[in-house]
């Protein structure tokens, strides 16, 4: 059974010498066997095709690689530079689009090809186009379109048919893509992600630390580890870390013990910090790269989508949180396993932080103590 390639790069223009049209494009991609392991320092076979007009079209260009994948599974290739199987790399009409990239993948280096995938190529192949300037003949007049430039890095303007627009920087792992004819940045569900359509946002579709999605409330796989707020993954979170009543002065502890504090204000951190998982580059932020904690008012959107405000509404929700239960900041203990779920929002409450619950009768928010330990749920960003 064939299966898709998911990309991890955008396809890119090489330049060649003496201000003359690009020839070759480089393309990057990940590669991943049946079982969604990564396919490392391993040759590849690959069979690449340009597709005119649609996703099924007319192969206009077709050629063979055999490239080795890095330690994390990347293919890096110049697209042009293959063995030649038919058309004309050189000769394409890249007016007469769209164009799309097709991608054969055999993990095995040969030709038996069982991974697939497709992609349409949007503005960036149209500067090949350019080679049209190659065969001008006659005069050109120039005018001055009064390009504005830019303040911010990373903005953009684009013509809309009367003025230059500015189009604000994306944020990272965001892809550019044209929306209704405007170019807008837009978040990418990826393998490892989960989309609610009522609220918009995408999440990770599992808890940080979770070996897989939870399939009930009470799957032990699913429920992760348990954070103390604001601290980074350093070991911590393991469920069954060792303990230190020594509290930390800085946002670092330097060591994987799980800090419990018996007194007021019940932080892991003296004095506290509250200005540690706000945003993807937030101090300590857990997530992976392009995620962050949600905000109390991002998890309140997604319980109020919930079909039942309860623990089975949270299961039944895209999100399929399950009741992993936390550890109490005073003495490390684990506590309410199996029948409650406590995840982290970044809002801060006072010396407290804010915290989504939901039990097999309610859900809602509260405040609880930054030295509990308690899930964490990543939204991409």
């Amino acid at each position: 059974m064939k299966k898709f390639l998911t990309f991890s790069t955008a396809v890119l223009l090489m330049a060649s010498v003496f201000a003359q049209a690009p020839e070759k494009m480089s393309y990057q991609a990940v590669i991943r066997n049946s079982s969604e392991a990564l396919v490392t320092n391993t040759t590849v076979g690959m069979q690449i095709s340009i597709l005119q007009g649609s996703a099924s079209g007319t192969a206009v260009y077709v050629e063979t690689q055999s490239p080795t994948t890095n330690a994390n599974g990347l293919i890096s290739i110049k697209i042009g530079d293959g063995t030649v199987q038919s058309g004309d790399f050189t000769n394409i009409e890249w007016a007469n689009g769209p164009y799309f990239i097709k991608t054969e993948t055999d993990p095995a280096g040969g030709t038996d090809y069982t991974i697939t995938g497709t992609n349409q190529l949007l503005s960036v192949p149209y500067a090949l186009h350019a080679k049209t300037a190659e065969t001008v003949t006659g005069g050109i007049t120039e005018s001055d379109p009064s390009v504005p430039t830019g303040t911010t890095p990373g903005e953009m303007q684009y013509w809309n048919g009367t003025a230059w627009v500015t189009v604000a920087a994306g944020n990272e792992g965001q892809i550019l893509s044209f929306v209704g004819g405007v170019p807008t940045w837009i978040t990418v569900v990826g393998d490892n992600d989960v989309k609610n359509p009522t609220t918009g946002k995408i999440w990770m579709d599992r808890n940080l630390g979770a070996s897989q999605v939870a399939t009930s409330s009470t799957v032990a796989a699913a429920y992760g580890d348990l954070y103390q707020w604001g601290r980074s993954a350093d070991g911590h979170e393991i469920r069954t870390s060792g303990t230190t009543t020594t509290l930390a002065t800085s946002d670092t502890p330097g060591h994987g013990n799980f800090i419990t504090s018996g007194s007021y204000p019940y932080d892991w951190r003296n004095p506290q910090n509250d200005n540690l998982w706000q945003g993807v580059s937030g101090t300590n932020n857990p997530c992976p790269a392009g995620y962050r904690l949600p905000t109390e008012a991002e998890w309140e959107a997604e319980r109020t989508s919930w079909s039942s405000n309860n623990a089975a509404g949270a299961f039944a929700s895209p999100l399929k949180l399950p009741v992993a239960g936390g550890r109490n900041g005073s003495n490390g203990s684990l506590y309410y396993v199996g029948s409650i779920g406590y995840y982290w929002s970044s809002t801060v409450d006072g010396t407290n932080s804010r915290t989504l619950y939901f039990s097999s009768g309610e859900a809602d928010m509260f405040s609880d103590y930054r030295a509990n330990g308690l899930s964490v749920r990543c939204l991409k960003d």
